[in-house]
């Protein structure tokens, strides 16, 4: 089992969980997070973190498409071990449907 960032990072990229992992195993993208799931121990100290509830267990039913976005991406996108503010419309996008059609960015981020 990995954990898994799910669409409802985009554009919302609270980084809590980042602060919280102790294997370093979250990668920034442009405009949301991913856990290399190699790197993953299962530990689940970053989901309960995580104020949009986009970190989930990859054991739910209908993740495989975001598995497969973080095991790729997580290969490109910067390490991220240190919490940079959120995008201050962050809570303009909580929790809206159909984000990854909309916005998401395969463009990797700074890291740290």
């Amino acid at each position: 089992m990995t954990y898994v960032v799910t669409e409802n990072c985009i554009k919302c990229k609270y980084m809590d969980c980042v602060e919280v992992c102790p294997v370093d195993c979250f990668y920034e993208g442009d405009n949301m997070l991913v856990i290399h799931p190699d790197e993953c121990i299962d530990c689940g100290v970053c989901e309960p973190e995580c104020p949009a509830e986009a970190i989930k267990p990859d054991t739910e039913p209908g993740l495989e498409q975001w598995l497969k976005i973080n095991a790729d991406l997580s290969k490109s996108w910067p390490n991220i071990t240190q919490k940079k503010d959120a995008p201050a419309d962050a809570k303009e996008y909580d929790g809206m449907a159909g984000k990854y059609e909309k916005f998401f960015s395969p463009e990797p981020g700074e890291g740290d």
